[in-house]
């Protein structure tokens, strides 16, 4: 496979697995470690929460169906609400099948049909980002922008990201049928789910002796690959770095910071703001890489929270180029905390700031020279990728 499309079709896969499509929840998150459970607030909490078990003992006495209802699952519901009431499409319940899906994901290897997917702010819609090599949605003919429509012929428009993966995942092996909307036609895919393992940086040389670096998230290991990686295409020895970030949906935290190190050597890399007022500052941690080439790295709209914590790093410390299209524009810091029904509760815990304190929510990061490039038939995803080139041409400059 050409480089020109290595980076839409390269094997991605978010830290924050809800799918089993092999995406990012949202586009991804930067991941704190949990934390420990809040204590009980008693008082006016206990008086707004008696409607709740008014409803409950109701049920349970006069339901007609009574003696079918399934005490987690009212529970499920019910903590599903409460998180829902948010209005913040980054926090979320998980009921404990999705979370031990969750855990088990995190080794990388996943089962699904292989998408990368954002939500339509404006629609809601659930829409294709990227159709991952080697998996069930690319061997149909999935294509990035395509709807989801229909699964199994239940309609999925108004559900959310969640919602959606509880009705397409399911076991390697196993066939899902799943309607999309490709403009003002509707197609269905018949897919059989399927196993693999992700891996997740990519390298050579590219003609012209410029070094070519992916990542497709930001994991425990990315800053270990990723050196192994500059090792490999021999980088100080090179014309430059091209670090490509397109498509990256984020990941850990704590794994930005270890990349930001690798080109910042010292300072602040960002801040978090907390919901009291109180604030954290990270900076470089000390493991920096040296590289002494230009650097280029390159964005675009899937380019998400942790990839934009080290975008917004790089650029406000004048360590490299950006080149492509304005980020996906997610700010904030979410935690995942396990519970004791075995279930999960991911939540936005702080808002984080680049080290000239801009706050990208919503809005991205813009990058230093634009080139954009948004392919929505194969011909034009075969053609090749101006992105890339103009960082090959930039770098040939320097």
């Amino acid at each position: 496979m050409s480089i020109w499309l290595k980076h839409r079709v390269k094997i991605q896969v978010a830290l924050v697995l809800l799918f089993v499509f092999t995406t990012g929840f949202a586009m991804g998150t930067a991941i704190h470690p949990s934390y420990a459970q809040p204590p009980v607030v008693i008082g006016d909490v206990d008086e707004a929460f008696a409607p709740m078990w008014e409803v409950y003992d109701t049920i349970k006495a006069r339901y007609v169906d009574r003696d079918l209802v399934e005490v987690p699952a009212l529970v499920d519901g019910a903590i599903k609400g409460m998180v829902d009431a948010l209005g913040d499409q980054f926090s979320a319940y998980m009921s404990p099948q999705d979370y031990a899906l969750f855990q088990t994901e995190l080794s990388g290897n996943v089962e699904g049909i292989g998408v990368v997917i954002n939500t339509d702010e404006e629609t809601g819609e659930i829409i294709v980002v990227t159709v991952l090599d080697g998996a069930a949605a690319k061997a149909a003919g999935i294509l990035p922008g395509d709807v989801f429509w229909e699964v199994n012929g239940e309609p999925v428009i108004g559900l959310n990201q969640t919602e959606l993966a509880a009705l397409v995942r399911g076991p390697a092996g196993s066939e899902v049928t799943v309607t999309f909307r490709r403009g003002e036609e509707f197609i269905d895919f018949k897919m059989t789910r399927v196993r693999f393992e992700v891996p997740n940086v990519e390298s050579e040389v590219l003609e012209g002796d410029i070094a070519y670096i992916s990542m497709a998230e930001f994991s425990s290991r990315s800053r270990e690959q990723v050196d192994a990686a500059l090792e490999s295409v021999d980088v100080n020895n090179r014309k430059g770095l091209i670090f490509d970030l397109r498509g990256n949906p984020g990941g850990l935290l704590t794994s930005a910071v270890d990349m930001g190190s690798l080109f910042i050597e010292d300072g602040v890399l960002l801040y978090e703001a907390f919901g009291d007022g109180s604030e954290q500052t990270f900076t470089a941690n000390g493991n920096y890489g040296n590289i002494t080439v230009p650097i280029v790295v390159l964005i675009d709209e899937g380019s998400a929270s942790a990839s934009e914590l080290l975008a917004g790093a790089v650029k406000d410390r004048e360590v490299a180029t950006l080149i492509g299209e304005t980020s996906f524009g997610k700010g904030t810091v979410q935690t995942i905390q396990p519970l004791s029904n075995e279930g999960g509760l991911r939540l936005t815990i702080a808002r984080w700031l680049t080290p000239n304190r801009n706050w990208i929510h919503e809005q991205g990061v813009e990058p230093d020279i634009v080139v954009e490039w948004d392919p929505a038939t194969p011909e034009e995803f075969a053609a090749p990728d101006p992105q890339l080139q103009a960082a090959v041409d930039f770098l040939n400059q320097k």
